[in-house]
């Protein structure tokens, strides 16, 4: 009996399909954009019509790719400052945690030590 594949804990499955999908829809955006623009052209033969609705719909997607590897170019390089930032606040949330516990200690024996004389 065959399985669905697996999907990891982040959900990479899901994130395929919905990236496959999108990509779909933009594919289907540039060639309905592309007629659009070449529909006023009366005076082009079909060929050249269908040859400048292709190069056009190839630009768009072009330049779509473009963008988008620059906006998850950008997403990692956050991600990237994000996490050393939150690794640098938890460097400082357990240093004043250890400063808290030792001078809550050094507080108690002091007590202690007191109580004693």
């Amino acid at each position: 009996m065959n399985r669905p594949p697996r999907q990891g804990s982040d959900g990479a499955l899901a994130n395929e399909v919905e990236g496959y999908l999108l990509w779909q829809a933009r594919i289907a955006e540039a060639q309905q954009r592309a007629r659009e623009f070449a529909g006023p052209l009366e005076w082009l033969t079909t060929g050249q019509r269908e040859e400048i609705e292709r190069r056009y719909a190839a630009d768009s997607l072009h330049r779509a790719r473009a963008d988008l590897e620059r906006i998850a170019s950008r997403c990692a390089a956050l991600r990237t400052e994000y996490e050393a930032r939150y690794q640098e606040l938890r460097r400082r949330c357990l240093a004043l945690t250890l400063t808290v516990c030792a001078v809550c200690t050094s507080c108690a024996a002091l007590a202690a030590l007191l109580l004693t004389l």
